[in-house]
């Protein structure tokens, strides 16, 4: 199997191997165009020049705030190839939600877009205080003449930034929302993402001359750390969506001849359903991943026979740690569909009690997992850190699971309030932080209830400030401009108060029972 061995200490030094041992193959396909491995870093030296040339240095903080696309990768390896730290926003969040996390990084410098689904980004944060901030760069009009500002692809500087990198320094923040309500940003390093991405290429046999057509977004550690770093590791073909479209994905899959595919189940179920419709050509197809959400055995039968993906698996994984376990190519389909299959390799995983001590098998409990993988842990939160991950080094994910005699994991029950919307997993207490915004809402209870098409949406239990008057529909409105659509509630409830217990705790099991 094609991969970088031995493995490259950071990410910009496996762009340049890649260039080095695929130079001439193709590295990304987009919009009709193909960049080799040789552009692709020799862009990335360029562009990482123009950052230097304007003051960007070795632990600053650098934001991308944009869609899937070449422009993407070749930003994010020239950040890091300076020494300067990835900050990832999700494409969805609103100014408010966005300007948080610049002023929490302290980012220096925004890449984003104006174009995407009629979104102007920057005009998102005009108003919010970004002392930090001292340039925006659109990825989408003005990429080509920031990176002309630079000095070149062989300036001497590049050099010198990219021999002052390892494997210790600090690679990218990405944000995961927590149950303090506040979204957390997680610190991790290249001697941490790098082994993990090797480790799934090895079992999703991703290889040289694959073409993997990447769905799951840049801004997640999936499209990032086991999308196109995987493909910079394996010598695969990057193939960005900027977002599913089923005829556009057709389209790409049969002109490309796109190999390898991941997404939740439902682009599967969309991709099997046209082909009710119509025989479109999937003969290049081979292999992918799914999971996040229930996975009929029927319908991975369906996937391997119909779409030709034999080499089908499901996964589990965290923004703190992005392999936990995972199903192997050949598992059955009741196994891929019913479990998340064992322990990636150099990963510990065990169900625990509240102690920490691992439970007998088929008993529930706590999964934790322990690996090299594991993140360094959570910007400028030492407390939950610690609450995290334990002093032997357990990361506590919160979710509840069964383990079987195989070792291979069940998760039984999520964490705790949290509920998944269309695949994005949402957190009541963030919701509800950003509903005690609004000037007539005195407090709020955000419960998860079933949906045929999302799977759960958020229903919203709001006590208004005394004297104030507020619309179901004035509510949507607001909520629609300050958070990222997956989070808004799909409905609203106004209630005199929130039931609670003797401790004053809200009890959501009444709010999600009535």
């Amino acid at each position: 199997m094609a991969t970088l061995d031995p493995l490259p200490p950071t990410i910009p030094h496996a762009a340049m191997a890649a260039a080095a041992r695929w130079g001439a193959a193709p590295a990304v396909i987009e919009r009709g165009e193909t960049w080799t491995f040789a552009e692709l870093w020799h862009r990335s030296r360029a562009a990482a020049s123009a950052l230097l040339t304007r003051g960007i240095a070795a632990g600053d903080r650098v934001a991308v705030w944009a869609p899937n696309s070449r422009e993407w990768i070749v930003a994010a390896i020239a950040v890091m190839t300076c020494g300067a730290t990835v900050v990832t926003l999700n494409t969805r969040l609103k100014g408010r939600e966005a300007g948080d996390i610049l002023r929490r990084t302290s980012t220096r410098l925004l890449f984003t877009v104006e174009g995407f689904l009629g979104i102007d980004y920057p005009a998102l944060i005009a108003d919010q205080d970004l002392p930090d901030l001292a340039h925006v760069v659109l990825l989408d009009t003005g990429f080509d003449a920031f990176v002309a500002g630079g000095r070149g692809a062989d300036d001497p500087a590049v050099d010198d930034a990219l021999a002052a990198i390892d494997a210790d320094t600090v690679s990218d923040i990405l944000f995961t929302s927590g149950t303090t309500g506040s979204p957390k940003g997680v610190l991790m390093t290249y001697g941490r993402v790098l082994p993990q991405a090797a480790v799934w290429i090895a079992n999703t046999r991703l290889t040289e001359g694959d073409r993997y057509l990447i769905v799951n977004p840049f801004f997640h550690s999936f499209g990032m750390k086991v999308g196109w770093v995987a493909c910079l590791l394996s010598g695969a073909t990057a193939v960005p969506m900027p977002q599913f479209d089923t005829e556009q994905a057709i389209a790409l899959i049969e002109r490309e001849r796109v190999t390898f595919m991941p997404g939740p189940p439902t682009i599967f179920q969309m991709l099997l359903a046209e082909l009710d419709r119509r025989r479109w050509d999937c003969s290049s197809l081979r292999g992918g991943t799914t999971g996040a959400a229930t996975v009929p055995p029927a319908l991975v039968d369906r996937i391997r026979t119909d779409l030709g993906m034999v080499d089908l698996i499901t996964a589990y994984g965290m923004t703190e740690c992005v392999n936990i376990t995972t199903c192997v190519p050949g598992d059955s389909a009741e196994t891929i569909a019913q479990t998340c299959g064992a322990a990636f390799p150099g990963n510990e995983v065990r169900v625990a009690d509240d102690a920490g001590n691992e439970v007998p098998r088929g008993e529930a409990g706590e999964v934790l997992v322990r690996g090299t993988g594991v993140m360094l842990g959570y910007l400028d939160d030492p407390v939950a850190t610690a609450e995290a991950i334990d002093p032997q080094g357990w990361l506590h994910t919160g979710d509840i699971g069964t383990m079987d005699a195989r070792g291979y994991l069940r998760i039984t029950d999520r964490k705790k309030d949290l509920y998944i919307s269309g695949g994005f997993n949402v957190y009541p207490a963030e919701v509800e932080k950003l509903l005690a915004e609004h000037p007539a809402i005195a407090m709020s209870a955000v419960v998860g209830v079933p949906d045929e098409r999302l799977g759960e949406v958020g229903r919203a239990f709001v006590v208004l400030r005394p004297g104030a008057s507020l619309s179901e529909a004035e509510l949507l409105a607001w909520a629609r401009a300050n958070m990222a659509n997956y989070k808004v509630p799909r409905s609203f409830a106004f209630v005199a108060d929130l039931p609670r217990n003797a401790a004053g705790k809200v009890l959501k099991t009444e709010l999600r029972s009535g």
